[in-house]
């Protein structure tokens, strides 16, 4: 591994957060909150971290496809720990575990939180842990491509490892223009949703917050009572066209704005996602209404909506409390929380795209069954997938499935129930945050063992990264010891 290279460039993702705890600084000097003293040590601390390697590593550095999974891993891991300081230093209600758990769920974009009264928090710390969100919902390492020159070959192969495949296989564009693409429409949703917060009535600081969260998909909210605490429906509609927004391919969408034409958007797995989510949103309020949960049926429908969009966008917002809702109604939202929205966006899960190709895929072999001379291919529109394509994505939904039962037998281990293990390695490895019972929309982690926080932070960041980077990582350690 060439060390050189790898710290100088985890050393730009270092940087990007001192930027945004220097922006948390000037929110705490300009509001005389209390929390002035640990954000600027925390600032300084990360700033010195991420400048140390320029310091001794001259010029950039050639990187071997090890050294990129390692720059990917430790740029995010590095993002963790440097993110948790200004937690640390701020004190109760943050324990190492708590400070842990807040900076991971802030930086994979999941949106899970061990706060019960987040209004308490000093308005710098409410900007940070948003900030975090914004900061990890277009990557970390995507932050790092953009700040490495264009002409060096870094940026490409950095490009190739950190957007998935799924993400660039429904248009052309080169690895550069990829990553300015999805950083536009980003910064696009993010200046949008808060323009349209402010016009809604919000106070700045909670309307750049909740864009950070909403372009983010990722759910921390300055009000305890999550959008609900706005008691404005006109601030719930605006947030669920966001979070649908946030979850589509951002290359079509990029692609539909530029060319001004909505032919993009005819794609097979977008509409398989929006049709899925609609009626998924129909059925919930139903559900809702007819169990007696949500009394009026327009409320119940609109509740429906909102909760079904949250979930499987992973974003986590809430306007109800899912802990009284109809067990069989969390096991339908749950499932949406395991497809989630579309490749090329900020949610997680397994990707909309997969399971539109998972499904396609049984179809084929119902084909092959009952037509064995027939030619059945994978086709996504006019694309015909090659095998190797669709074993790749089935590979990965095994994958999914695998840790999410290793996850749960641990934490039913730790002492949790077999709802809140389940539920909890779901949203957490689908980066979601709201999970079903205590750890609901309306709750928290908070009363959570220390070992459980742990686990499911690490379900977090395996879901963020999309699982082989860690595994790359940890295979190249043990192949370096069998040596």
């Amino acid at each position: 591994m060439n060390l050189k290279a790898v710290s100088r460039n985890v050393g730009y993702a270092l940087l990007v957060s001192a930027l945004f705890m220097l922006l948390a600084l000037f929110v705490s000097w300009g509001t005389q909150d209390g929390a002035q003293t640990g954000l600027f040590i925390s600032f300084l601390i990360t700033f010195i971290s991420g400048v140390f390697p320029f310091i001794f590593v001259r010029g950039a550095q050639p990187i071997t496809i090890k050294d990129g999974y390692m720059i990917i891993v430790i740029s995010w891991l590095l993002s963790f720990i440097f993110g948790m300081l200004p937690y640390a230093l701020w004190g109760d209600p943050f324990t190492l575990a708590n400070a842990w758990f807040e900076s991971v769920s802030g930086f994979t974009a999941s949106g899970a939180t061990v706060i019960s009264n987040v209004e308490a928090l000093p308005p710098s710390l409410l900007f940070w842990r948003s900030a975090t969100h914004f900061i990890g919902g277009l990557g970390v390492t995507v932050f790092l491509i953009l700040l490495i020159p264009s002409a060096s070959p870094i940026r490409s192969r950095l490009t190739n490892m950190e957007l998935s495949s799924l993400s660039k296989s429904n248009y052309a564009a080169r690895s550069g223009k990829t990553v300015f693409m999805f950083t536009y429409v980003y910064l696009g949703i993010f200046v949008l949703s808060s323009v349209s917060y402010l016009l809604a009535g919000m106070q700045p600081l909670d309307a750049v917050c909740q864009a950070f969260s909403v372009s983010a998909t990722g759910g921390f909210s300055t009000k305890n009572a999550s959008i609900l605490g706005f008691h404005s429906t006109l601030i719930e509609g605006l947030t669920m066209v966001f979070m649908l927004l946030s979850s589509l391919h951002f290359g079509l969408l990029f692609l539909s704005v530029v060319n001004r034409s909505l032919k993009p958007l005819n794609n097979p797995v977008l509409k398989f996602y929006l049709i899925s989510v609609f009626v998924v949103s129909i059925v919930t309020g139903l559900s809702l209404k007819f169990s007696g949960t949500i009394p009026t049926f327009s409320r119940a429908l609109w509740c429906g909506a909102f909760q079904t969009i949250s979930t499987v966008t992973t974003t986590g917002f809430a306007i109800a409390d899912n802990s009284v809702f109809p067990m069989w109604t969390n096991i339908l939202l749950l499932a949406m929380a395991v497809m989630c929205g579309c490749a090329g966006s900020t949610s997680g899960g397994i990707k909309a795209d997969r399971v539109f190709i998972l499904l396609k895929t049984i179809g084929r072999q119902i084909g092959k069954t009952l037509h064995p001379n027939l030619v059945n291919e994978v086709k996504v529109g006019s694309r015909v997938l090659h095998e190797e394509e669709v074993t790749q994505y089935l590979l990965y939904i095994a994958f999914y499935g695998v840790m999410l039962v290793i996850s749960t037998v641990i934490a039913l281990c730790l002492g949790l129930g077999a709802e809140s293990a389940f539920s909890g390695s779901v949203v957490s490895l689908s980066n979601v945050g709201p999970a079903i019972g205590d750890i609901g929309s309306m709750g928290n982690y908070g009363a959570l063992s220390s070992g459980a926080k742990f686990l499911f932070a690490f379900d977090m960041f395996l879901g963020r990264v999309e699982m082989y980077p860690i595994v790359a990582v940890v295979a190249m350690i043990f192949d370096r010891h069998r040596r």
